[in-house]
Formats: C-alpha cells, sequence, structure tokens
C-alpha cells in the first residue's frame, strides 16, 4: 500500500434535534426576554420624569377677582405704591369711621407729596361727620380736591386710568380688580361725569347747622327721585349714605309740605309733579 495515500475521516452523522428541545429553548428565551423587559421597566421607573418647562409669567388678569377684607386692602395698597400721576376714589355710605380715615390718610400720604393728583367724591352727608372734615381739610393742603353729591355709583378706586378696583357684592367682602383700558376709562368717564356736578367740601370748619342750609335741599331732591322710583326708606338710606331715622324725618317734612296723609299719597302726589317742590326749612 503507498504511503502517499491520504485517509479522509467520514462525515460526522448530523445532529438530531427533536421538537421538544426546539420549544424548550423557545420558551427559555421568551422567559429571559420578559424578565429583561420587567427589570427595564422598573429602572425606568425609577428615573425621575423630566419637569416640563414653566411658562414665562404673562402679563396679569386684566379681570381679577380678590376675596376677603385684608387681601382687598392688600391688592388697593399694591397698586397705590404704582401710582405715578392720579388717584380718583368714589367713597359712598357717609361718614367712615375714624380708623379708615387714618388708613385712608396713610396710604396716600407720600403719593400726594410726590405730586400725585388725587380727587375725592364723599356724599353731602359727610359733611357733619367731624373726623371726616379733618380728614378732608388734611388732604386738601397737600393739593387733595374732594367734592360731595348726594347719591351716586358704588364705591370706585381707578389708579392712573390702568387699573380700578369696584365692589364683587353687596357685602363689598369681594372686590374685582380691572386692569382692561377699555373698562377702566369707562369707569374713570363714570367719575369725571359725578365730579362734574358735585359741589367742593367746605375748606373752612362748617356748622352742622351751616352745613344743612347748602346741602339739605340736595338731599330733599334726592329722597324726591327715589320715592317716585319705589325705593324703600332703607335703601334711600344707604343711597345717601344717612340713618334710616334722618330718612324718614325728611319724608314726614315732605308730607307735611306737600299736605300727603301717607307716604304712598306722597310719591303720588310728587309722581304727578303737582305743586313745585317746597322750599326747605
Amino acid at each position: 500500500m503507498s504511503s502517499n495515500v491520504t485517509l479522509v475521516p467520514p462525515p460526522a452523522a448530523p445532529v438530531t434535534v427533536s421538537p421538544l428541545d426546539t420549544l424548550q429553548q423557545m420558551a427559555d428565551t421568551l422567559d429571559t426576554l420578559s424578565r429583561y423587559a420587567a427589570e427595564a421597566a422598573q429602572t425606568q421607573a425609577q428615573v425621575p420624569a423630566p419637569r416640563p418647562a414653566e411658562p414665562a409669567p404673562g402679563p396679569p388678569a386684566r379681570i381679577e377677582y380678590v376675596h376677603g377684607p385684608d387681601r382687598i386692602r392688600y391688592a388697593i395698597h399694591e397698586a397705590l405704591g404704582r401710582a405715578r400721576e392720579e388717584i380718583l376714589t368714589a367713597q359712598p355710605d357717609g361718614p367712615r369711621p375714624d380708623a379708615t380715615l387714618e388708613e385712608a390718610y396713610a396710604a396716600v400720604r407720600d403719593h400726594l407729596s410726590r405730586g400725585v393728583a388725587m380727587r375725592t367724591l364723599y356724599q353731602h352727608s359727610s359733611r357733619f361727620h367731624e373726623p371726616t372734615k379733618r380728614y378732608v381739610q388734611t388732604v386738601q393742603r397737600h393739593g387733595a380736591q374732594v367734592r360731595t353729591l348726594p347719591e351716586f355709583f358704588d364705591r370706585l378706586i381707578v389708579i392712573d386710568r390702568a387699573v380700578s378696583f369696584i365692589p364683587a357684592d353687596a357685602e363689598r367682602s369681594s372686590a374685582v380688580v380691572i386692569r382692561d383700558p377699555a373698562v377702566t376709562g369707562f369707569l374713570a368717564d363714570v367719575f369725571e361725569k359725578a365730579w362734574d356736578r358735585a359741589e367742593p367740601f367746605p375748606f373752612r370748619p362748617v356748622r352742622a347747622a351751616d352745613a344743612a342750609s347748602e346741602v339739605v335741599p340736595d338731599m330733599r331732591l334726592a329722597i324726591r327721585k327715589l320715592l317716585i322710583e319705589g325705593c324703600s326708606d332703607k335703601a334711600i338710606a344707604r343711597r345717601l349714605g344717612v340713618s334710616l331715622r334722618s330718612v324718614q324725618g325728611h319724608i314726614s317734612c315732605l308730607r307735611d309740605q306737600y299736605g300727603a296723609q301717607h307716604r304712598f299719597q306722597l310719591g303720588y302726589l310728587m309722581g304727578r309733579g303737582e305743586g313745585a317742590l317746597p322750599a326747605i326749612d
């Protein structure tokens, strides 16, 4: 036999895999993938999600409600702190408590010293209130102007014709802050029309008897108008900023002067325009 002959080993027999083994391998693979997916989900849950970027602060709301006396005072104080040109205020409901007047003066004192113009509307009844008269004389010495009317719209503050405050409810436990130029401009115009009809608050000290001769005719005219409109005595007192007893006293005088037997007849006679308005006693 030749030595140059190379022996080649026979090919290996093919490995036969049973169907059972194939299924087992697939099950193992799926189990591994399932564990991996669970671990990945747990890891992802532990990573805090990125916080969305906070939007840049925009301009203040044009209409904003403020609730509670303390928050209302704070909002007004903040707005007054930015006053540069003019402060318009209407303060109905008659005389104000001494503490309220002192707080009001403290709020505007610096503005008046810096030349900020200030105009205030009160009701005629405030002329009979000594603390109010002292307050008016004080702010007038610093350049403020004060006038009175028998009755007018509700409380109002307009600052630089850019922001205004009005009550949001009858109890005035909430307020509306208005920064809308159109609405604030309208409220300033309402104030101007009332200001034109108002009378200057006397600069000199005025005795009650002197004040009565100046303001009672206007108050009687206002009572006459409100009686014709059908307002109750209580509603008239609130509108004029005087006591219920004072209103009833004026109505009694009107009944005598018109020859009316009762309140209903008085309203009827005045509504028909029978007779000129009698002179004030």
